[in-house]
């Protein structure tokens, strides 16, 4: 099945929350200093406290990412796409980039839940780790026959302990919080499928590169 627009439905969602206790350093120092104030709203985008950014928060440009830690299309644009949005349009203050995980199952519920167990500084290290491990703990696409252990692992490089993940995977609360953002992603927003992007209200889906992307940007910032 093509991954690319994998329609989730609000049961799906709900199956998610249900279901995340069955499976049991690029960015670091890069986060915002000042996000927008939770209940924000930029460009139609409602911004929260729990968003996780990258960039000034008065930048021209909002970038709103849905990707979905076992999404291979998300993975792709973070390894080979990212690296030059951020040093030509983030770093130059000409992007404000917020990341919110779309759920596409439990895994992706369970890894974004040990995500948000690390310090806030940390938090894009590790979904980092992530996309470029997929192969090592991603059963969607690999034989992985103990995805529970798999995840403990990338937790342990992360620096956390394997009772710390298990607490982590275990917060309903979390997974119920990261089952939202998913629901919200549809039902505000349209979003169908990972990897979608908001930029300035517009959406856009997968980048094939960072030309593509750049195409994309450039007449935004001309008429700022």
């Amino acid at each position: 099945m093509n991954r690319r627009y994998l329609l989730i439905g609000l049961v799906a969602l709900a199956v998610v929350v249900a279901g995340v206790a069955a499976y049991f350093w690029f960015f670091s120092g890069n986060s915002s200093e000042a996000a927008l104030p939770a209940g924000g709203e930029k460009y139609g985008i409602q911004l929260t406290s729990r968003d996780r950014t990258i960039g000034s928060p008065k930048a021209p440009i909002l970038m709103v990412e849905y990707a979905a830690p076992t999404c291979p299309h998300c993975a792709h644009f973070d390894m080979d796409v990212f690296p030059e949005l951020k040093q030509k349009m983030i770093d130059t203050g000409k992007v404000y980039y917020v990341f919110r995980v779309f759920p596409l199952g439990p895994v992706d519920v369970a890894a974004e839940s040990i995500a948000r167990c690390l310090p806030e500084d940390n938090y894009f290290q590790f979904i980092d780790l992530l996309f470029r491990n997929q192969s090592k703990w991603d059963p969607d696409g690999y034989d992985i026959p103990d995805v529970h252990g798999a995840l403990v692992q990338m937790g342990s490089t992360a620096g956390l302990s394997a009772d710390k993940v298990d607490a982590c995977i275990g917060n309903q609360t979390v997974a119920q919080q990261v089952a939202q953002v998913g629901q919200d992603a549809q039902t505000k927003y349209n979003i169908t499928g990972t990897p979608t992007f908001l930029v300035n209200g517009v959406q856009h889906g997968p980048f094939v590169d960072y030309t593509e992307l750049q195409d994309f940007i450039t007449p935004m910032l001309s008429k700022k």
